[in-house]
């Protein structure tokens, strides 16, 4: 990564010498000490080695790695600690765990060039492929994507939300390159939680977030006490360009972002733009009619239950958007519901659609028991 070897215990770089990463295993979840405490000889230290970048951006750097201790490969991503800003997203992996949301298997510092640079790595599954890589072959290649895998990773991206939005957590960033998939398989996981935010109702919240594309109108309209619903209207942003292939609302500035929005959805009316944002209180919008959402997907073999469901979650107002578990509900969904269902390759839907953690059933009981199929329970 830097070049240089570390050997990591407890926080701790005790030595270095070339290219490879060593720590050990800290800093686990509850539940993982208790088994750690029942098997001591677990206790070990990882050899990380760096093979190649396989991200970057404004956050830093994403490595894929191996295990030297099980040739295991896994992602690593270094990012520098900023002492001006609160970075949360350490503490936030610490706490998922969920089939369909990325698993951090460990963490430790490493120090950059100038020794006051500190940057926190954080190892995490390797899944080969994001969204954004699958959507461009289907453009490049010309082809659509078929509407089985439109709802089996749309499937696994809302039970990854009604996920994080049970313990609290508001993603903030939903697109499709924070969306990974493993195309052998096609489990889905949502990854990338650097501007994740627990949510307190009353407390304010930079309304300048999440990318500029996916961004809900409630942000462009400046909100600071917005809700779990922006997560919706990404999502939705994301599985229509799954269909189309291209982003639905391409906005090439935050002002203009508004206007693609309202080519689509119409002008908002006084009463919608107050539920985005109570304390905005200028209306000067010119008339435009809504566009129909028919004529969007026209022609991308998608059923007819599509069109409803779509339009369910990209609305003005965030209290119309459907909650994550809600939104399962859709007859959209029915598909992957029936047991004979294969994917395009023949084999078996992924074992864990119909799995859902203690914290999903808890937040929506009622909706978990219509969301598990009678052939399943």
């Amino acid at each position: 990564m830097d070049g240089k070897k570390y050997l990591v215990e407890k926080g701790k770089i005790l030595k270095n010498n070339d290219n490879n990463y060593c720590v050990t295993n800290e800093n686990l979840k509850t539940e993982e000490r208790i088994d750690k405490a029942e098997k001591k000889d677990d206790e070990k230290s990882f050899t990380y080695t760096a093979v190649e970048i396989i991200g970057s951006g404004s956050f830093g750097v994403v490595y894929q790695a191996t295990v030297s201790e099980t040739n295991e490969l896994v992602a690593i991503k270094k990012v520098f600690q900023d002492k001006r800003y609160k970075n949360r997203e350490l503490q936030i992996l610490k706490e998922l765990n969920h089939p369909n949301v990325i698993k951090l298997r460990n963490h430790f510092y490493t120090k950059g060039e100038n020794p006051q640079e500190v940057y926190l790595n954080c190892v995490m599954d390797y899944i080969p492929e994001t969204l954004s890589k699958l959507i461009k072959n289907y453009y490049k290649a010309k082809t659509i994507m078929p509407a089985l895998l439109v709802k089996v990773y749309s499937y696994q991206m809302l039970k990854a939300l009604a996920y994080i939005h049970a313990v609290g957590i508001c993603h903030r960033d939903i697109k499709p390159q924070n969306v990974l998939v493993n195309p052998t398989n096609q489990i889905l996981k949502l990854c990338d939680f650097g501007s994740a935010k627990k949510l307190i109702k009353g407390e304010p919240n930079i309304a300048y977030i999440c990318s500029r594309y996916y961004r809900a109108p409630e942000l462009i309209f400046g909100a600071t006490e917005y809700s779990n619903a922006i997560d919706v209207w990404s999502t939705g942003c994301v599985i229509a360009e799954m269909v189309t292939s291209q982003p639905l609302f391409p906005g090439e500035s935050a002002s203009d972002q508004l206007v693609e929005i309202i080519k689509i959805l119409g002008t908002p009316s006084k009463i919608q733009i107050l539920e985005m944002n109570p304390e905005y209180n200028e209306f000067k919008f010119p008339l435009i009619k809504p566009y129909l959402w028919t004529k969007i997907f026209k022609n991308k073999n998608m059923p007819d239950e599509f069109i409803d469901f779509i339009s369910k979650l990209l609305v003005y107002e965030p209290n119309l958007r459907p909650k994550p578990l809600k939104a399962l509900l859709h007859p959209f969904f029915d598909e992957i519901r029936n047991p004979n269902t294969k994917l395009p390759n023949g084999e078996p839907l992924p074992g864990e659609l119909f799995i859902f953690t203690n914290e999903e059933i808890n937040s929506d009981p009622k909706t978990i028991e219509k969301l598990i199929p009678n052939w399943f329970k």
